[in-house]
């Protein structure tokens, strides 16, 4: 009846307003989603869009539609890492996706090592990014990752938890003084975050916390934050697994409650019953004392 993949120039349109938009998120050109929503309205039978000034919307039809749409797109993409897992079965890459500054504590541990000694047809592959990757699109097959999950389609399990603190270097302590409370950072030289950070939870606590808070420099990742504070710029909060580890910085506060969060191992759901994954998974979890060093310290 129609071409299943011409849904996805479908979805993007709904998502994104426009076929200029739609064409960049789908990395294809401008032409070919008006191409392609065409031929899928011809084979349908419906009308599926309506040009407005300000861009395209649904069509009645669409909207009717969208919801049914979308959920082909998930059976396929379930559909696709499934035959791809099976086809790798005990050979190939798993993907695994942590935060940056944890990827030499993981290398270190002799996590890997072990469980390459145990599966050397299976290789591990770093996808690091402050930015949380989306398991269920495919952009990684496993993540540890600090935070409680929000997505349904996720399993995993609980690790230890993610404690942070306030740091300082030795440099500025000397110069500065060091604060004793929260409410005494309002008159210390402060380290923000921005970019794909600044929705991160310590973004969203610092103003609440510290309303006159006096921000001298940002940054888009936690290394650069971490560079900062080391660097005698200002204070941060940080892990405390990687504050501790910089023989430069003190931790001037205690650990704050309010940021403490759960480190978890996760994957899909689908991805969980497949050999390669499996085998990292069970393998890893095997060896949790191991892997609490490296989210903890």
């Amino acid at each position: 009846m129609f071409d299943w993949n011409d849904l996805r120039h479908l979805i993007a349109v709904s998502r994104y307003g426009s076929t200029l938009a739609a064409a960049k998120a789908l990395g294809v050109n401008q032409s070919t989603v008006h191409r392609r929503l065409l031929e899928l309205e011809r084979r349908i039978g419906l009308s599926l869009v309506k040009r407005r000034p300000a861009g395209y919307r649904l069509s009645e039809m669409g909207e009717v539609l969208i919801g049914d749409v979308m959920a082909v797109q998930t059976a396929v993409e379930h559909l696709e890492r499934k035959i791809g897992a099976l086809k790798l079965d005990l050979k190939g890459t798993i993907r695994l996706t942590c935060p940056e500054p944890t990827v030499p504590r993981i290398a270190a541990s002799g996590l890997l090592d072990r469980f390459h000694a145990r599966y050397p047809n299976l290789a591990v592959e770093f996808v690091t990014s402050d930015r949380y990757l989306d398991l269920a699109k495919g952009e990684a097959d496993v993540a540890f990752r600090s935070g409680d999950p929000v997505d349904e389609s996720l399993v995993g399990r609980k690790i230890c938890d993610s404690v942070w603190a306030v740091y300082a270097s030795r440099s500025y302590i000397q110069q500065h003084g060091r604060p004793h409370s929260i409410e005494d950072l309002s008159a210390h030289a402060l380290i923000g975050f921005d970019g794909i950070m600044q929705n991160h939870r310590v973004a969203r606590w610092l103003p609440t916390a510290v309303p006159e808070a006096r921000i001298v420099s940002r940054s888009s990742s936690m290394l650069g934050v971490v560079s900062s504070v080391a660097a005698g710029v200002g204070v941060a909060p940080l892990p405390t697994t990687l504050g501790d580890a910089e023989g430069t910085l003190v931790q001037v506060l205690p650990p704050i409650a309010e940021l403490t969060r759960c480190w978890y191992l996760l994957t899909p759901s689908d991805l969980r019953r497949t050999p390669r994954v499996a085998a990292f998974v069970d393998c890893v979890l095997e060896d949790i004392p191991a892997l609490k060093a490296v989210l903890t310290g």
